[in-house]
């Protein structure tokens, strides 16, 4: 009898000290945090699978969760194919705002790319990234719809 009231006292403590935990728990969009901040709803976009020459352009949103101004110093490309651009301005607390980023969907094959940040915020950099595959068009065969080419007979 001593034992099962031990082990349900150990039981009861136990759920007692998870449910103390998870009234606890605030996600990082809630928290305020001293500074400028960045919190993005998607650190990866997948263009998925798409032609060649579709649009090239993706946008990734995000807030200054922070107490102060946020503002991008720079954005840099992994290579020329993946160009980002930016807003100068700074991103008040609250705010969101947006980097755009054109990837060059005349490459084809898969890519997985990013883009580096650099802003006031800590930490200083970060990292997005882009992926996706590129399907070649379909050559056109240089025969009129509707014709034979002497090479298919």
């Amino acid at each position: 009898m001593k034992q099962f009231a031990s082990i349900l006292t150990i039981l009861l403590f136990a759920v007692s000290f998870v449910a103390a935990q998870d009234a606890k728990t605030i996600t990082k969009a809630d928290q305020k945090v001293s500074g400028a901040a960045m919190a993005f709803e998607a650190e990866t976009i997948d263009y998925g699978v798409i032609d060649q020459g579709a649009e090239p352009v993706r946008v990734f949103k995000f807030t200054n969760t922070g107490t102060e101004p946020l503002i991008i110093k720079n954005a840099q490309g992994s290579c020329g194919c993946t160009v980002p651009s930016y807003s100068t301005a700074p991103v008040l607390p609250g705010e969101t705002s947006e980097i755009k980023v054109k990837y060059d969907t005349n490459r084809v094959g898969k890519f997985t790319k990013t883009v580096t940040l650099t802003t006031n915020a800590n930490p200083e950099t970060m990292r997005l990234t882009i992926k996706g595959e590129v399907l070649a068009k379909d050559k056109p065969t240089g025969v009129p719809s509707g014709q034979k080419s002497i090479i298919n007979n």
